[in-house]
């Protein structure tokens, strides 16, 4: 369940087959519940109102279960980071992407390219930018980045990165970052041991890890997000 400006997202995954009678059943679910829009195994049973994300100027409408941030607050911690983290960059590569979370606040500033594996997620961003105002530039590109990481030489395009990979990670993508010229990097992080990993990855081909900020948006969870700057030493 998500919480959007429309009411909540609620999607339901591992259901049994959709048919006439469930789909009635779901209507009348959301209907009493007041849902602003309710999907089944990633089909849109109802959509009362548009569900949609605020991501600096732009307004998204995320796909059925679609990556987000768990709280407002986290969220707004991380981007701040991420803006303290890519410094004045005008060219920013932003690597699992999501739905824009940091790629469109940061357009404001900053061409950037925003790459993702979901291509639902991705065409979400782009139609947020495209009906947004305010923004430079934003590109989109649907790339699994655990097969097929960003390599050096694409990599030479971009001033800065911002890289917010699942808990497994970006063992493959830090491994063309340590190699790049990016001058710095906005690297945040679910998984405090996988970033370990990482860090020790860039440390030793010659980063500096500047800082790292702990941001504790997972409630009544042992979990915490992380956000950190390296720059080149």
């Amino acid at each position: 369940m998500t919480s959007l400006a429309g009411g909540l997202d609620v999607s339901v995954s591992a259901g049994k087959d959709l048919d006439g009678a469930l789909q009635i059943a779901l209507s009348a679910i959301a209907h009493t519940y007041d849902l602003a829009r309710l999907s089944w195994n990633d089909d849109v049973v109802v959509t009362r109102r548009t569900p949609q994300q605020k991501f600096g100027p732009a307004l998204v409408t995320p796909p059925p279960g679609a990556f987000l941030q768990a709280t407002p607050q986290g969220e707004k911690a991380l981007l701040e980071s991420a803006k303290e983290a890519v410094g004045n960059a005008s060219k920013i590569a932003d690597l699992f992407a999501g739905c824009g979370t940091f790629s469109l606040p940061l357009a404001m500033q900053a061409q950037v390219h925003a790459v993702e594996g979901s291509a639902a997620m991705m065409q979400a961003l782009d139609h947020g930018w495209r009906h947004g105002a305010n923004m430079k530039r934003v590109t989109t590109e649907t790339r699994d980045l655990f097969r097929r990481p960003l390599m050096v030489d694409e990599l030479a395009a971009f001033d800065a990165v911002v890289i917010d990979p699942p808990r497994a990670g970006a063992e493959a993508q830090v491994a063309q970052l340590a190699q790049s010229n990016v001058a710095r990097i906005a690297f945040m992080s679910c998984n405090p041991i996988t970033f370990s990993r990482d860090a020790k990855v860039l440390v030793a081909a010659g980063w500096s890890l500047d800082w790292v900020q702990v941001v504790d948006q997972f409630r009544w969870s042992p979990h915490v997000e992380l956000a950190a700057q390296f720059t080149r030493a």
